[in-house]
């Protein structure tokens, strides 16, 4: 009994001396250095509690323990603490070195960062590094990991156990300067699952140079996720596009960065006919112009043959030199991929297919579960008997 308290005193004091260390550097607030405390924090809890085999009730002392030294401190808190363990847990030292390796290489390279990640399936993050038997501290705070938020990590440690897909999610957070919420939002609607894992139908690849086609192609999502958009019965194109515009924020957010609005029923003129782009962008990373296309339907074989029109007119009319070539997508409430990939076999144009959804479907097994309109009628009518 008396080896197990001096082994938690010991601890308790290590604790205490990385605690006062890092207030003598700098303001605890500072990320970097909150991050770095917070992670030896979490390394001595969870080497001491597995050595000394302690139970679930030690964090607790070491919570109260921590508020009573440093009462003017927050994050002391027995939920921060369980945290700060997982976060050590997750990053072991010869984990943070070799994320840090390969966020360098990507880093290298002139393309954005997120994109060079095109095959989770090919995308290894087994350790290769040795075993370091001390991190320093300089190579944390440039690490990835310390260039994220503490309130970032929650997140990615609540909602994503994969390293792979946490690894690409820090990236994009970096690129993009996405907050806590935004990230929250993304990986609730499978962003990188959308984005990454899902088998693109396009051309790209043989319609645009590399490494324009890569980023295209990492670009596309499937399906896209317009929540915000209220499903009516019989709605058309127009009526979706109207409700897409008028949320023009949360769509330009769903479609990703770089995505500049042109506008919705563009005008054309070609051959003393009219006629009008769903909706047009203008990519700011691609430098070309993007033609949307809505189809409040499945896909049909014939629909690229008018996408590929307003691509050539585009081109024609308002792509300059400057300019890459007009890409266009269009977006399909359900489409059979072997169907798709036949019909934009021949085109020279580069187009992109992908499903849309307006809402997350429920699923089966809980459709049985939720009452019925005639159900719903039917109990308001015994509440409310004179109505009847």
């Amino acid at each position: 009994m008396r080896e197990k308290q001096t082994a938690y005193q010991e601890s308790l004091d290590i604790i205490v001396q990385t605690i006062e260390s890092a207030q003598v550097k700098v303001v605890m607030a500072a990320n970097s250095q909150l991050l770095w405390t917070y992670w030896k924090i979490g390394n001595e809890l969870s080497c001491k509690i597995k050595i000394n085999a302690w139970g679930a009730k030690i964090i607790e002392n070491f919570s109260a323990d921590l508020r009573k030294k440093f009462p003017m401190m927050k994050g002391f808190s027995v939920r921060n603490l369980v945290y700060m363990r997982q976060f050590a847990e997750a990053y072991p030292s010869e984990r943070i070195l070799q994320l840090n390796n390969l966020w360098q290489l990507i880093t290298l390279n002139a393309q954005p960062m997120v994109a060079l990640i095109q095959d989770s399936q090919n995308f290894s993050l087994s350790i290769t590094q040795p075993v370091v038997a001390q991190l320093k501290e300089t190579d944390f705070i440039g690490s990835i990991i310390g260039k994220i938020s503490w309130s970032h990590h929650l997140v990615l440690l609540d909602k994503c156990p994969e390293l792979a897909k946490r690894f690409w999610y820090m990236l994009n957070t970096l690129e993009h300067g996405i907050s806590k919420n935004i990230l929250f939002l993304q990986i609730d609607s499978e962003l990188f699952e959308r984005q990454i894992k899902q088998k693109k139908t396009s051309n790209f690849s043989a319609t645009l140079p590399k490494p324009q086609s890569d980023f295209a192609n990492y670009l596309l999502k499937d399906p896209y996720i317009f929540d915000f958009v209220q499903a009516r019965e019989h709605a058309d194109e127009r009526n979706i596009e109207e409700q897409l515009t008028t949320h023009i924020t949360k769509f330009l957010l769903e479609l990703g960065q770089g995505f500049a609005f042109v506008g919705k029923q563009y005008h054309l003129q070609v051959g003393g006919s009219d006629f009008y782009i769903d909706l047009l962008f203008y990519h700011t990373k691609l430098h070309c112009y993007v033609v949307v296309e809505l189809k409040a339907r499945a896909f049909d074989p014939g629909d690229p043959a008018q996408l590929n029109f307003y691509i050539n007119v585009i081109n024609d009319k308002l792509k300059t030199d400057a300019d890459n070539d007009t890409i266009g997508i269009l977006l399909c409430k359900g489409k059979n991929d072997v169907i798709a990939e036949y019909a934009l076999k021949g085109y020279k144009q580069p187009i992109g297919v992908a499903d849309y959804q307006l809402s997350r479907s429920v699923p089966e097994d809980l459709k049985s579960t939720l009452p019925q309109i005639e159900d719903l009628e039917n109990e308001l009518t015994n509440l409310n008997p004179d109505n009847a």
